[in-house]
């Protein structure tokens, strides 16, 4: 007979768990809205009807569902009503499941946007192109664990070199290697990730382009990155 690690009753429950967060998102118009949602911003439900391509009513029983299975949460300000993902642990699992996706299909070149491919947001971390980049060179470098899971002492010197300041003690992933759908490679995520991302925009290195993920690197920025992470 097959033993599991949690005793039956724990088995049972997880499994539950587990199939119930599947269900929430086994939907393509919730699909739509949670990869809507990975911009990092908060959406009201029109906007996110536009974007899923449903009716208002319709997407009022997708978002009960989503916020059924905790994946995302809403936020009331008035008469108004927004809705976000519940948090980086969601973020993750949709960029994660992304990746899965993209790996059982054979897309042409032109499925995703060039300027989508180059750079854009992975919730509240950098994701794409130049994203890999950097990762690549951190990790050559010595200022990453080998499984992407921690600074070293000498990437937290070089993070500190930088000008950007991480806790001692995070109250998420310190860092972590968040694999990328459309490079199909690792890029930063985590802490380090979200405050690289930070650090980029206030140095005027990266631009949002407001209601979409993609986000276009400056000339400065293009410089830095050449200067600080590539060999």
């Amino acid at each position: 007979m097959l033993k599991t690690s949690l005793p039956p009753d724990n088995s049972a429950m997880l499994e539950k768990a587990i199939a119930a967060v599947a269900a929430a998102m086994a939907d393509p118009s919730r699909v739509k809205m949670l990869c809507a949602l990975m911009d990092g911003r908060a959406w009201t439900a029109t906007e996110l009807s536009a974007a899923a391509d449903v009716a208002p009513s319709t997407a009022s029983g997708h978002l009960a569902r989503l916020l059924e299975g905790q994946l995302i949460t809403c936020l009331s300000q008035g008469r108004h009503r927004y809705y976000r993902l519940a948090g980086h642990d969601v973020a993750a699992l949709v960029e994660q499941m992304m990746g899965l996706s993209w790996s059982r299909i054979t897309p042409p070149e032109t499925t995703a946007p060039k300027a989508m491919r180059e750079a854009r947001t992975c919730y509240d971390h950098l994701a794409g192109t130049v994203a890999v980049q950097i990762y690549d060179f951190m990790q050559a470098e010595g200022c990453l664990e080998a499984d992407g899971s921690a600074l070293t002492l000498y990437g937290r010197e070089q993070f500190l070199t930088l000008g950007i300041s991480l806790s001692d003690h995070p109250h998420r992933k310190a860092c972590c290697a968040c694999l990328d759908w459309s490079e199909r490679r690792f890029h930063l995520g985590g802490e380090a990730g979200a405050a690289l991302l930070i650090h980029m925009e206030s140095k005027g290195w990266i631009q949002r382009v407001a209601g979409y993920r993609e986000v276009v690197v400056t000339a400065s920025g293009k410089a830095a990155v050449k200067r600080l992470f590539s060999r």
